[in-house]
């Protein structure tokens, strides 16, 4: 069994910007996982975006808090929290926090060839 926090050494370690908006850390990745590419988090401040970017893998992202507009290929929708929201391999994407709080994220990815 292997248990994460977000204060581990080795989740604190992956910490990066992703896509020039959000602060992400891979709690789990393919350093540990069989049949999942990773699960990470990722915090918008409020007025940052996860710019569109298109991933080679499916994704899942799950809204833990704060809100935002989240757009998939052509479709855009306002994201709270308790939304998923499926994004299909190879669909642009993106995230931005229109509130007045972080958003915080989880991400699921499915394993992508290398």
């Amino acid at each position: 069994m292997i248990v994460r926090n977000l204060n581990d050494k080795e989740v604190l370690e992956t910490t990066y910007l992703a896509h020039g908006g959000a602060v992400a850390q891979m709690v789990l990745d393919c350093r540990t996982l069989n049949e999942i590419g990773f699960l990470a988090t990722a915090r918008l401040e409020p007025g940052k975006e996860i710019e569109s970017h298109i991933d080679p893998m499916e994704e899942i992202y799950f809204v833990l808090s704060g809100t935002g507009l989240m757009r998939v290929d052509d479709e855009e929708k306002q994201v709270t929290p308790g939304d998923a929201t499926w994004i299909p391999t190879g669909s642009s994407h993106s995230l931005l926090n229109n509130g007045t709080e972080p958003c915080v994220i989880l991400v699921v990815a499915s394993p992508w060839d290398k």
